[in-house]
């Protein structure tokens, strides 16, 4: 095939779509006949997706080199038995004999763009001083920062200025996080924010994958797709699972990066390693104490229920819980139950819905609902709650961080659960007085005996409190 001479203009289309990418070619959003040309003048490039050596695999697109972590299928295609990596298989299958492709063409240039922010908010002077040493380190193209604020301080609306000021040096940012929730919740509020600019967000289910936008909101699993792609990378959440026990995932947001690259990590509850770092001088970090609002964060009360795993087995929370919910202050509120599993989840809204009624807790069914990661209508029924069409909703550890509601009370059933460790408890803590309107709220843990999560949590947050002065 006679090599393509490719104008520049038609180049710089293809680069948008290709540029900063590994793709499997069932993935390239253009024709074969245009596919087959790229090859041929050699801007597009085929590399191996399973790396073999004599003694070691390696997959080309999430890194993964554990030998238990890929299998071995015959290939419909060649009819040969080829491996496979297991490990990023939901970003689909990627066999032996297919290459993944990466573009060697001419890079896209990003809009330098003028005033991109079109948010009218106020920042609070913690907050204020938080986004301009977020901004700094991106005119200065520092390469690491971590903004460890309080749950509640109001991270989203710090990052704005930081953006604002990457978008107007021409830069291209993405925001990942491990959660689909949350960029589910952080789209639209950007798209208000930065009206002018561009903006896609991937997450398994998203209808768009194109990702040519400037700016990007994404899940940690969907940079998988990326190479040297981002000039500003923000990892919001960055103590969450999956992302904090996944090594596969730490090698990926490091590929993502361009040669030079700056790096901005989010979190009100940092892992031992991080703490580690900081501790070194490894880290550059700001702390940030206090809520956007300027109430202190609700610390939790340890209820024993002595009963508790009687009354689990029965799909049903303990005596302690219908205690307090008939004493709790604040009727008006909506109510988070957090449940450690998912059939907890889902038999225990069977279980209680007519209880809740009989007492006067809900008015009927419909004021009841369950969540959980694998429910297929779990984005509706959040909106439904934050929309205040239900009342209570049970959950697991999918709301515990990332997502906000304005007037909730939070509890806790089973506490002591290996689920519930201090990051998880500090975060589902935080749940609660979100809002300037309603900033208390109630937040209690339901155990049948203290463990050290539980300990270390009402300490972090206590210790928290009175590093903000109450």
């Amino acid at each position: 095939m006679t090599p393509l001479n490719i104008a520049s203009e038609q180049e710089l289309r293809f680069a948008q779509h290709l540029a900063g990418k590994r793709l499997l070619r069932s993935e390239i959003p253009f024709s074969k006949t245009e596919i087959e040309q790229l090859l041929s003048a050699g801007l597009l490039h085929p590399v191996p997706a399973i790396v073999r050596s004599a003694l070691s695999l390696c997959c080309g697109r999430c890194f993964n080199d554990h030998p238990a972590k890929f299998g071995t299928i015959p290939c419909a295609k060649c009819g040969s038995q080829h491996r496979y990596c297991r490990h990023c298989i939901k970003m689909g299958r990627m066999m032996e004999c297919e290459p993944l492709y990466e573009w060697l063409g001419s890079q896209p240039r990003w809009e330098q763009v003028s005033s991109p922010l079109t948010w009218n908010g106020q920042l609070s002077p913690l907050q204020q001083e938080a986004a301009n040493i977020a901004a700094a380190a991106i005119t200065q193209e520092q390469s690491e920062l971590l903004l460890w604020a309080v749950c509640g301080a109001g991270k989203t609306e710090m990052l704005f200025p930081a953006v604002a000021k990457a978008l107007t040096l021409g830069k291209r940012v993405c925001l990942a996080s491990p959660r689909a929730d949350v960029i589910r919740e952080l789209l639209p509020r950007f798209r208000s924010a930065f009206a002018k600019t561009g903006i896609q967000a991937l997450y398994g289910g998203s209808a768009d994958k194109s990702a040519t936008g400037q700016l990007i909101l994404a899940t940690t699993h969907q940079l998988l797709r990326f190479r040297q792609a981002f000039d500003v990378l923000i990892i919001d959440e960055v103590d969450a699972f999956p992302y904090h026990n996944d090594p596969q995932l730490h090698k990926v947001t490091d590929h993502v990066k361009k040669p030079v690259c700056t790096t901005i990590y989010l979190t009100a509850t940092p892992r031992p390693s991080q703490i580690a770092r900081i501790r070194r001088n490894k880290l550059p970090h700001h702390f940030i104490p206090c809520r956007f609002h300027g109430n202190p964060l609700p610390v939790p009360k340890l209820v024993n229920s002595l009963f508790i795993k009687q009354s689990l087995k029965r799909f049903m929370p303990p005596h302690t819980f219908f205690k307090w919910l008939k004493k709790r202050q604040n009727k008006q509120r909506q109510l988070l139950i957090f449940v450690p599993t998912i059939k907890l989840a889902d038999q225990m809204q069977e279980q209680i819905v007519s209880r809740l009624i009989d007492e006067g807790h809900i008015a009927s069914v419909s004021d009841l609902e369950s969540v959980h990661a694998e429910d297929p209508d779990r984005e509706s029924k959040v909106l439904d709650f934050r929309n205040k069409k239900t009342r209570i909703l049970l959950t697991t550890t999918i709301l515990e961080r990332g997502v906000t509601f304005p007037s909730v009370d939070v509890a806790v059933i089973d506490a002591g659960h290996e689920v519930f460790d201090e990051a998880a408890l500090v975060q589902i803590a935080g749940r609660a007085g979100r809002s300037s309107d309603d900033p208390d709220g109630e937040v209690c843990f339901f155990h049948d005996g203290r463990t050290e999560g539980m300990m270390k949590a009402v300490r972090s947050i206590t210790e928290m409190n009175r590093r903000a002065g109450f």
